[in-house]
């Protein structure tokens, strides 16, 4: 994080808080249990909470239109994997 630059900070404690709530609320037997705890609201958080700070859009819209813009950038394709689990 860039000294004073409190937006940024704002939104890594934010992200923090959340992580930290799940990890106060639950009980994890070994790594994996807490793996498969956070792996869901990875995903959630990536394709389905849009984020002011890139425009109102989730991160995986944006790293795709990033890809669009610059595919050079990019080693592998960028999968949407938006849709509910079955």
């Amino acid at each position: 994080i860039k000294p004073k630059h409190p937006q940024t900070n704002g939104m890594v404690e934010r992200f923090n808080g959340r992580i930290s709530e799940i990890l106060a609320t639950t009980h994890f037997d070994a790594s994996r249990d807490l793996q498969e705890t956070l792996y869901p609201y990875q995903k959630i958080y990536n394709y389905h909470v849009p984020q002011k700070n890139i425009g109102h859009i989730t991160p995986i819209q944006a790293l795709k239109d990033w890809h669009k813009k610059q595919p050079e950038l990019f080693k592998k394709k960028i999968y949407d994997l938006s849709r509910l689990d079955a």
